[in-house]
């Protein structure tokens, strides 16, 4: 199907839809490898932590395993090929500073990974890690002295595939018995402890112990949640989101049950491997990946009926995925449009709009396009963006029985891009650029641009790189300002795109010449 009174330039990353009735991506899978140091391919993968451990307190009891603890997980995850940047008894000052670093860099990393251990506190039911140097007059001192989890949540939030954040924090609350006066509302149920997450999708919150319960600091070098962690990242093929399942499964063994960790948040749909061969799944297009389920050994897909068979959505995709590829003998679409019902039943937007695309054409359920677009439009209420896109392409082009409405699908396309999809952020820019857009200018245009070629995506740097004259040149002027606001690029802001501005983007994309 031809797309009509689409410019050229937006065809080229837009949409397009197959046999299979929905989507294929006219632009380029980042193609990506596991990552070391050694390697000579440029966009090999990328893997970024950030450790910080505290012991010694100035106004607050000291701790006696964080530091020993953030050093064997720092060790571990360099064994895992992170880069990691380790850091021990820090001060509010540097502990931000640090952050502010760390999440510029991670914009360009596949995976950014922070662990913190040391004390951790709620207040006002919001969580705050607590520095050496925290003031400890009373409960929002210690607040207004400390890193809060939303600064933490932050600095992983760009990462291109995987976010993680991992709080070994939950000891004893050395300020439970502060100011009487404080005036704010704790949660009394997680004095003890930390309140519970609520991360954006697609990041993984874990904590040593559950939301109002505290970690134990165990009677060895380490605690039981650290040693857990250390020893289960580094286990052969196993998948991520399995992996701290069985690191809960450790510690309530070594606990005899007294502690149990949590993970607050979710990660997406597709498998990803820290070590072992199946780590090249990692580097496959999305679909590819979806079916990378079907590698896992049988212990873990053991492993993930069960999560399943506790309401688990992950779990709950990834067993339907296994039963999506044609090419398994295990395919059986029909039982895969019932595992996504009962997560999109949860409100999983991921599993929505899965399960519409099989309703659009009639795979393992009977075809009905009104409930297809019931449940795209579902999956947009909850800010999935791949479903916000599509239905920006349906209001573009007409389909499903939506009437064409260009005004109404160039505010989908403006959702999608302010959540971060890349094409939707390349083809905004680009509608902008085309004076199609109310109220934005060519310097919105170029910021969507920038961020597109920050968030991975290969074709977009190809794009830029090699027709740049796609876009107007006050675009590409601002683009270039942009680009010399954050240190890429000190040539002239003259719109043309030389060999020093292909270096820029170059750099801003994360390749180093």
């Amino acid at each position: 199907m031809r797309l009509r009174q689409v410019p050229d330039r937006f065809r080229l990353l837009l949409r397009l839809r197959t046999s299979f009735g929905h989507c294929v991506l006219l632009i380029l899978a980042l193609c990506t490898a596991t990552f070391v140091y050694a390697s000579t391919d440029p966009f090999a993968e990328r893997r970024m932590a950030l450790v910080v451990g505290i012991s010694s307190y100035q106004n607050a009891p000291d701790l006696y395993n964080t530091t020993r603890d953030g050093r064997l997980i720092a060790d571990t995850l360099n064994e895992l090929n992170f880069r990691v940047a380790e850091h021990f008894d820090i001060g509010l000052a540097e502990f931000k500073e640090l952050l502010e670093r760390f999440s510029f860099e991670a914009e360009t990393a596949d995976v950014a990974l922070v662990y913190f251990a040391g004390h951790g506190v709620e207040v006002g039911g919001r969580n705050f890690l607590v520095p050496s140097d925290a003031d400890s007059a009373n409960r929002q001192r210690v607040a207004d002295t400390s890193v809060s989890l939303d600064e933490i949540l932050q600095a992983v939030d760009k990462a291109r595939q995987l976010r993680i954040v991992i709080l070994d924090s939950c000891r004893n609350d050395p300020f439970a018995d502060g100011d009487a006066t404080e005036t704010l509302t704790v949660n009394t149920s997680a004095r003890q402890g930390l309140a519970p997450a609520s991360p954006e999708r697609g990041t993984l919150v874990a904590y040593a112990a559950e939301a109002g319960k505290v970690a134990l600091d165990g009677a060895g070098d380490n605690s039981p949640f650290a040693l857990a962690l250390a020893q289960t990242l580094k286990v052969q093929d196993l998948e991520i989101g399995l992996a701290f399942r069985q690191v809960r499964d450790s510690v309530l063994k070594a606990t005899a049950n007294a502690q149990e960790p949590h993970t607050y948040g979710s990660l997406s749909g597709k498998p990803y491997f820290l070590a072992g061969g199946s780590q090249e799944v990692n580097a496959l297009a999305a679909s590819a990946r979806r079916d990378a389920w079907g590698r896992l050994e049988v212990d873990q897909e053991d492993q993930l009926q069960a999560a399943a068979r506790e309401g688990d959505s992950r779990a709950l995709k990834g067993l339907a995925y296994m039963r999506l590829n044609p090419n398994e003998d295990r395919y059986d679409p029909s039982r895969a449009a019932a595992l996504l019902k009962t997560a999109a039943e949860a409100g999983d937007p991921e599993a929505m709009f899965e399960l519409a695309r099989m309703y659009e054409r009639g795979i393992g359920v009977e075809q009905d396009v009104d409930k297809a677009l019931e449940l795209f439009r579902k999956s947009a209420d909850e800010d999935f963006a791949d479903a916000i896109n599509d239905l920006g392409f349906l209001y573009y082009q007409g389909g499903l029985g939506v009437t064409r409405d260009p005004k109404k699908a160039i505010e989908m396309f403006g959702r999608a891009a302010d959540r971060r999809h890349p094409e939707a952020m390349f083809n905004y820019a680009a509608l902008i650029d085309d004076g199609v857009v109310d109220g934005k200018q060519p310097d919105d245009a170029a910021e969507f641009l920038y961020r597109a070629l920050r968030s991975g995506n290969e074709e977009v740097l190809n794009q830029l790189s090699e027709n740049p004259k796609m876009f107007k040149a006050a675009t590409r002027r601002s683009l270039q300002r942009k680009l010399s606001e954050r240190a890429f690029y000190s040539g002239s802001i003259d719109g043309q795109f030389g060999p020093q501005t292909k270096r820029s983007l170059r750099k801003a994309y994360g390749l180093s010449e």
